[in-house]
């Protein structure tokens, strides 16, 4: 391998590590790091979960555990080591008392707070480079990052789809278009994700539960929360009738209804008819400590998400299959879209076929 294809190799094992703790580390950033000497790899490390050791110290311990010293070594790591004392010490100490002769990072830390590592580690003569070889460790930080800039936390949207593009029929029904291995991924994600977001014509139409089920790890009880514009939920429904057993948030522009009911409640004003969703992320990320949102809703909230660039990322489960009813519903609606030029466009990052449906992964190509 030439120093390129090396360098991008480390920075995707570090990746793919790193993402074992999505889902226990938030609001930390996932990190993964590997040390490599004479190509050969001395330890390997990730944050495992929210105040436990940070993926350089873990690198290092697995290092030892290992036999190996790391002095004169690289370490490779998804996000720029830290420089200040928080629930862990910094990196930056363990790194130079190591005896690292170089580090190569993803990306540099935008936290006021922890960034600074880079020339920390440049003062104590140790080589330090920014590498955007390897696309899985630069974006890997993105949802921390996202909610650092923004004050929103990080939107996944998916849904299942017919070739033709259709979300459910014209009476409304949806289950199930994609397939039961499909289905099984989704609830894996339910089971990392900060909360579950659902609009009320969803939450009519489908009278969901939104929990994760039949899945060998949960990881956390996701927060299920409802953009319901004029307090439409039935009493009677499976979100207000199991409020108590799991944390639920209602988005309302009318929250009397709700006062008797064990939920919380974010009063959001209304823009252009709608709930406004923005202010919503806001109070979700600022006072409900969110990172991360995964979104399971219809056309009308997606519409709304589309036309304000809310959505990060999308997972579409592909069908093959075709309606060929106008009548049917369409992925997202409520916008005005004359032209070629105001179309959202998104990435593909990932394809995966389950059985005989698709799995599509897609990232915002417009930064948010």
């Amino acid at each position: 391998m030439n120093q390129h294809q090396s360098t991008k190799h480390y920075l995707d094992l570090a990746a793919r590590v790193a993402m074992r703790g999505f889902g226990r580390v938030e609001p930390n950033p996932m990190v993964g790091a590997v040390i490599v000497k004479d190509h050969q790899i001395l330890g390997i490390g990730h944050h495992t979960r929210f105040g436990s050791l940070h993926a350089e110290r873990e690198a290092l311990a697995n290092c030892a555990h290992n036999g190996h010293d790391p002095r004169g070594a690289t370490l490779y790591c998804t996000l720029e080591p830290c420089s200040h004392i928080g629930k862990q010490p910094p990196c930056t100490d363990a790194v130079i008392e190591a005896g690292i002769a170089k580090v190569v990072i993803a990306r540099k830390d935008p936290a006021e707070v922890s960034k600074g590592g880079i020339e920390i580690l440049q003062a104590a003569g140790i080589e330090v480079i920014v590498s955007d070889a390897s696309s899985n460790a630069t974006h890997l930080s993105d949802p921390f990052i996202h909610r650092l800039k923004t004050n929103r936390p990080w939107i996944i949207a998916k849904w299942a789809q017919t070739l033709d593009g259709r979300i459910a029929t014209s009476m409304g029904e949806s289950r199930w278009i994609s397939n039961a291995r499909c289905r099984e991924r989704v609830h894996r994600l339910r089971g990392k994700v900060d909360a579950i977001m659902i609009g009320i014509g969803t939450a009519i139409a489908d009278d969901p539960m939104l929990t994760a089920r039949d899945c060998p790890s949960i990881r956390k009880v996701a927060k299920r929360v409802l953009l319901d514009t004029h307090a439409q939920l039935d009493p009677e429904s499976k979100l207000m009738q199991s409020a108590g057993q799991v944390p639920t948030i209602i988005c309302t522009a009318d929250p009397t209804k709700f006062a008797q009911f064990p939920c919380s409640i974010i009063e959001t004003p209304i823009q252009d008819g709608r709930l406004d969703i923005a202010f919503a992320l806001t109070q979700l990320a600022g006072n409900h400590n969110m990172t991360t949102v995964l979104v399971e809703a219809g056309p009308r909230v997606l519409g709304s998400l589309v036309e304000h660039n809310l959505i990060n990322e999308a997972i579409v489960h592909l069908a093959p299959g075709i309606m060929g009813d106008k009548r049917a519903q369409a992925v997202a609606v409520g916008r005005d879209a004359p032209r070629l030029i105001d179309m959202r466009r998104f990435e593909l990052i990932r394809t995966k076929q389950i059985d005989h449906d698709i799995e599509l992964h897609y990232r915002n190509s417009v930064p948010q």
